[in-house]
């Protein structure tokens, strides 16, 4: 995978890997990745959590039937 960036990125990608945390303009472009990819599932997550919370009130969790269901849905 090959990615053009203008002069004015460039410039910037190289002075981040001449702080010395990234070894090369690859690994700094991988650590982007990662930091969106984590990004991505902690906002699925609080997505989910707060679709939790405004689903409505609490109840008891009834892990009997929850198994009972995961049992009966299992392959044999």
């Amino acid at each position: 995978m090959n990615v053009s960036l203008p002069g004015t990125l460039k410039d910037y990608v190289h002075n981040r890997v001449s702080e010395g945390i990234f070894s090369n303009p690859s690994d700094y472009v991988r650590a982007l990745i990662r930091e969106d990819m984590r990004r991505r599932v902690e906002d699925r997550l609080e997505s989910l959590l707060l679709e939790g919370l405004n689903s409505g009130p609490a109840r008891p969790v009834d892990w009997q039937e929850i198994r009972s269901a995961a049992h009966s849905q299992a392959p044999l």
